[in-house]
Order: C-alpha cells, then sequence, then structure tokens
C-alpha cells in the first residue's frame, strides 16, 4: 500500500531492552505487563536511567513498595538482573522506550483486530522527515499511527507540525495520534493539533470515549486514560464505520 502510494519504505531496526525473536510464551508475558500503565511508566524511566538504578529512581508516580515490586517483574521477565547496592540494571539496554511502545501496541492490534503491520517503516518520501511508527491494512484501508511514549509537556508544534506533514503525504484512511499519558489531551495537544491543521480543514472536535478524540475527518488523538489500547480500538473502530457505507 506504501508502494502504491508512490513511496520507498524500508524497515528500521527496533530498539528494543529484551531480544526482538522472543519466543511467544516470552512475548505474551512481556505484553501483559505492558498492558499496565504502572508497568510501562516504570520501564520508561528505568531506560532513561541508562545504568543502574534504584526502583524509586525508575519512576515517582508509584509508592517505594509498588516501585519494588515493578522492578522485581522486570526480573522475572527476564529483562533486568540485580546490580550492587539494591541496584537494578537492564539486560538490553535501549535508547528510548518508544520502539517498546510501537511493539506493544503493534502486537496486540495484530491479535485483537487481526491488522496487517508494520513498525518503525521509513518512508522513503522526499521531504518528509521522521519514522511511521505503525502503518496497518484493514479492509482495504491503510491506518497510520504516531506513538509518542513522553508526556504531553515534551511535545513541540514542530512534533505535531511533522506528524501532520507525514499523513498529508501519506495519504492514510485513518491517521491517529496516540500518547501514553493519562493527563488530558484537551490542554495542550488537541489545541496544538488544531492549531496545526489550520483553519478550513473541517477539524471539529469530538468525544469518542474517555480521552479518545476525533480531531478531523480520519484523524483522531488517543491518550492512556484507564486502557491505551481499547482507547486506540476505539478510534479505529469508529473510524472504519465513517468510512464504511451506510446501512440501507
Amino acid at each position: 500500500m506504501l508502494v502504491r502510494r508512490g513511496l520507498r519504505p524500508r524497515l528500521g531496526p527496533l530498539d528494543l531492552p529484551f531480544a526482538s525473536c522472543l519466543d511467544d510464551r516470552a512475548a505474551d508475558r512481556i505484553a501483559e505487563r505492558l498492558g499496565h500503565y504502572a508497568f510501562r511508566l516504570f520501564l520508561r524511566g528505568a531506560i532513561l536511567r541508562r545504568g543502574p538504578f534504584s526502583p524509586a529512581q525508575a519512576t515517582r508516580f508509584v509508592t517505594a513498595s509498588q516501585a519494588r515490586r515493578l522492578a522485581e517483574d522486570l526480573l522475572e521477565l527476564g529483562l533486568a538482573e540485580r546490580a550492587p547496592r539494591g541496584r537494578y540494571r537492564l539486560v538490553r539496554p535501549a535508547r528510548s522506550f518508544g520502539a517498546t511502545l510501537e511493539w506493544y501496541l503493534a502486537r496486540e492490534l495484530r491479535r485483537r483486530l487481526g491488522l496487517d503491520l508494520a513498525v518503525d517503516v521509513r518512508s522513503g518520501a522526499v521531504g518528509v522527515g521522521g519514522d511511521l511508527d505503525i502503518v496497518a491494512a484493514a479492509e482495504g484501508k491503510l491506518i497510520y499511527l504516531e506513538i509518542k511514549s513522553s508526556p504531553p509537556k515534551h511535545l513541540t508544534r514542530a512534533e505535531v507540525a511533522a506528524f501532520l506533514r507525514r499523513v498529508r503525504t501519506l495519504r492514510p484512511d485513518l491517521a491517529l495520534f496516540v500518547m501514553d499519558t493519562a493527563l488530558r489531551l484537551s490542554d495542550k495537544v488537541l489545541p496544538m493539533l488544531r492549531e496545526a491543521l489550520g483553519a478550513g480543514s473541517g477539524a471539529r472536535l469530538r468525544r469518542v470515549i474517555r480521552e479518545t478524540w476525533a480531531v478531523a475527518p480520519g484523524l483522531y488523538a488517543v491518550n492512556a486514560r484507564q486502557d491505551l489500547l481499547e482507547n486506540v480500538c476505539r478510534a479505529i473502530a469508529d473510524g472504519l464505520l465513517a468510512r464504511s457505507p451506510p446501512p440501507p
């Protein structure tokens, strides 16, 4: 579908804190834990430490006892090992948490919705920077997901503008701007998207569920409130229904 649009896509290597060739049982266990927001925050913090870390250093959003349990989860999953002075270190350090979040969402969308997917795709489009985090095919329609693992305070106007350039180049049937945060999108993210879209874009906000929003025809903003995966699935369902023929 990308080649048909005149692009020359190629896959980039996934920067994961575990082997990409996991057996199904190990992958299932990691994916199950990544379904929990607190675990994702903890693993993200552990990756950002770039070396040995104490549980408390990985996140400030849980209690000390909860942080210790999350660190032990990393040990049990084979993602971390013990380090001196009660600390831990990742067995396979990664540069960021972004690829892990992409891996999790792609795996679960394939399992739950039966999508054909590619992750971390370099589009080859001239003058369009950045990779396509997830592209998927469903019912003959192309879906593009931009995944942000950092909180909204780190989002810049340049990132939003780059996302919309990729959307305009790719021309997907559905585009999702996904942020792994429980914070409201209406404070910063939605205004930035509407500003970047500009007047005459047809942008008209509509809440799909919780903090999942239809921003413009075929464009959705999604956060992680209650359940990130469910929110993404609800946005895709809403978009597919909107593009289906009306009932007789």
